[in-house]
């Protein structure tokens, strides 16, 4: 008679095949499919940076990206109710949404991107006023009174290019800093050179 493995088995091994790898980066959410998509959920956060890619370049990408998803939000009510009345009662309450989700959304490829870039004091104070700029950005969307429509769209549209020169100065103060840096010697410790 042929030995039936427990029931427990064949789950365990199913388990452990579904299990992330160990070398997952932890800045990325963890994957499930949106919609019937079996694409990456850090897709939808860093879009333009694979899994591959550093803490830095997700965060960096992630700032451009949930800012223009809630830029376009913003448009959207614009749109249906007209600058005077974007902000009235609770026509900007697709905006705010988007604000309160993309924050959190943004929050692990940030903290990410602090311990990436701590290697350099410029560089982490870099990182923190993109993610300072960025949240008072979000919170800028709104129409000022007497703003015409021209001054909107540069405003708003304004910041994504301060978002990449900011961008690019941290990406460049690290490539002097890792220029100019030794690494570590490797080798055993407490053995002699011989």
């Amino acid at each position: 008679m042929p030995r039936r493995l427990p029931l427990a088995a064949p789950l365990l091994a199913a388990a452990l095949a579904l299990a992330p790898a160990a070398g997952a980066q932890s800045y990325l959410p963890k994957a499930r499919p949106v919609g019937g998509n079996p694409g990456p959920a850090h897709n939808y956060v860093c879009p333009n940076v694979d899994a591959s890619g550093s803490a830095l370049d997700c965060f960096l990408d992630a700032a451009r990206h949930l800012y223009t998803m809630c830029r376009h939000v913003k448009s959207i009510e614009i749109i249906e109710h007209g600058y005077e009345n974007s902000e009235a009662g609770t026509n900007s309450a697709k905006s705010e949404s988007c604000v309160q989700k993309q924050t959190a959304n943004i929050a692990r490829p940030y903290g990410a991107a602090l311990r990436e870039a701590r290697v350099s004091r410029q560089a982490a104070d870099g990182v923190k006023s993109l993610y300072e700029y960025w949240t008072a950005s979000l919170a800028a969307l709104k129409w000022q009174a007497g703003e015409s429509d021209d001054d909107y769209r540069q405003r708003t549209a304004g910041v994504l290019g301060d978002l990449e020169a900011r961008a690019a100065g941290i990406r460049q103060i690290l490539v002097i800093v890792r220029e100019h840096t030794t690494p570590p010697a490797t080798g055993v410790r407490g053995k002699a050179a011989r």
